[in-house]
């Protein structure tokens, strides 16, 4: 009665032996990991509630050691899953259970700034802020600052299209990167994009950004650097109502003002974060809005006049302008701390990130407040506002069986509402593994076999992240079946399965 268990025990330690022999040659001592206790730390990335131990960690250190690692892997037939600092939350760098994961820590050196052209090339493994304090000596900086910049890597930056708080103005990793190079799933190498402003044929970088690992591994980045504004201040703006809040933001952009960031959070969330950090936020106010405004005294100085202006007469009950650079960094490091700070008021939390029309802000926030008590979860929400990207998390513990299952509906059901609403299942964080769902309900089959189509166009044998991104129509089908047997049917206006 346990053969078959028995059988896939064996068959995974004997593929596991030979993956471990053909590998070994190629890394330094010590750079291939295999053993349980070693395996394991690699076994989820920010998505904790799915996990997956690798069959093999790869650590390679060099261009050349990636290459040779790749075609090995391809001569075997054995996936291969890229991995950074393991910040993404969700699950893009999940472990295949019978595959390789290569981890690119050791790629972290910054190659070379260069104030005249405003660029720097860098290495994948290199952590997003420490761009930005290589080329502080000149006056510059990497405008794409994600929350766990302090950690995250370009590389993994690249493969989501992170943006942050600074997203409105200054745009996603798409709009700051101008070159990635890397290796295809062969190990053959492969350039994307050039260190000239445009190049002829098809934008492959704008398809490589943004792919999650499935095309390429990307080993080296070119980055637009931007000068640091000579003065940045920050309004905090509390609302007595959601919808008053949400319509602040559609009223902002409509002003014609684009601020340099523009964030909200609930009460929940400034009372979580509040706690943990005393960013001095409005604690009776319902939400509170972050805008923000760089350039020189002159133009801050006129925007915001116009900001408070608009921000007062969509109905703001306060507002609290940064007096100096102190208290500005104050205001935001609520915002920064927002993930952290749901977790020391809950055992696990779901962040997830659709994106919906600004105008739909509060509409949103309000379907959230019913599927809080239809699923009986928390859940505290923090926006990138000024663009419509949400990043409700839900509040559970996955030790409870039942926890997670709701979670899971809790979380499908803001992402169908969303894509109803006019927006998509994501904004910056891909999808991986919370999403596949999701992008059933969102694309047609014929969308989705157009997405396949591009993947093994790059990628044959499909070996690079296999499993994520873009679900089979199998999946898809079962999704449906599974709705209407728990009662519960996709909005009317979406694709069908």
């Amino acid at each position: 009665m346990n053969a078959p268990a028995d059988n896939a025990v064996l068959d995974r330690a004997e593929r596991q032996s030979q993956v471990v022999a053909a590998l070994q040659p190629l890394l330094p001592q010590g750079a291939l990991l295999w053993h349980a206790e070693e395996t394991t730390p690699y076994e989820c990335d920010g998505l904790t509630a799915y996990r997956q131990r690798p069959l093999v960690v790869a650590l390679p250190e060099s261009e050349g050691q990636v290459q040779a690692v790749l075609k090995a892997c391809h001569a075997l037939g054995v996936p291969v899953v890229a991995r950074g600092a393991g910040t993404g939350l969700s699950g893009g760098a999940m472990p295949h259970g019978l595959g390789v994961t290569l981890s690119l820590a050791k790629f972290n050196a910054i190659r070379k700034v260069d104030p005249v052209s405003r660029t720097a090339v860098v290495q994948c493994g290199v952590r997003n802020l420490a761009i930005s304090e290589a080329a502080a000596a000149y006056g510059l900086y990497y405008a794409p600052d994600p929350s766990s910049q302090i950690a995250c890597t370009i590389g993994g930056n690249v493969a989501e299209n992170s943006g942050g708080v600074h997203c409105l103005k200054y745009g996603l990793t798409v709009h700051n990167v101008m070159k990635v190079r890397g290796f295809t799933a062969e190990g053959e190498p492969v350039e994307f994009g050039s260190d000239a402003l445009d190049i002829p044929g098809y934008d492959l970088l704008a398809i490589l950004v943004g792919s999650e690992g499935m095309l390429a591994v990307a080993t080296e980045v070119t980055v637009k650097l931007v000068p640091r504004p000579q003065l940045a201040r920050c309004i905090m703006a509390s609302f007595d109502d959601v919808r008053k809040a949400g319509d602040a933001v559609a009223a902002v952009i409509a002003a014609g003002i684009i601020p340099a960031g523009l964030e909200m959070m609930d009460k929940p969330m400034t009372a979580a974060v509040e706690d943990f950090v005393h960013a001095g936020y409005d604690l009776t106010a319902e939400a509170i809005l972050l805008c923000e405004s760089d350039g020189t005294p002159e133009e801050v100085e006129e925007e915001i006049g116009r900001m408070s202006a608009v921000l007062r007469n969509a109905g703001a009950t306060a507002l609290s302008v940064s007096r100096d650079e102190a208290e500005r960094l104050r205001f935001w490091s609520g915002r920064k701390n927002a993930f952290p700070a749901s977790g020391r008021i809950s055992p696990d939390y779901m962040c997830m990130d659709s994106t919906i029309p600004r105008k739909r802000l509060a509409d949103i926030l309000l379907a959230i407040q019913e599927m809080e008590k239809k699923y009986g979860l928390r859940c505290a929400n923090v926006f990138h506002a000024g663009d419509g990207n949400l990043h409700p998390l839900i509040l559970f513990d996955a030790n409870d069986a039942d926890q997670l299952h709701r979670c899971e509906l809790f979380g499908a059901d803001i992402l169908e509402t969303s894509v109803a609403m006019g927006g998509t299942v994501t904004g910056e964080h891909g999808v991986g593994v919370e999403k596949l769902n999701s992008m059933c309900v969102q694309f047609s089959g014929e969308e989705l076999e157009q997405m396949r189509a591009l993947k093994a166009a790059f990628d044959p044998a499909g070996l690079l992240n296999p499993g994520k991104v873009v679900p089979t129509l199998n999946r898809c089908a079962e999704y449906g079946k599974m709705l209407v047997r728990g009662g519960r049917i996709a909005h009317p206006d979406l694709p069908r399965y």
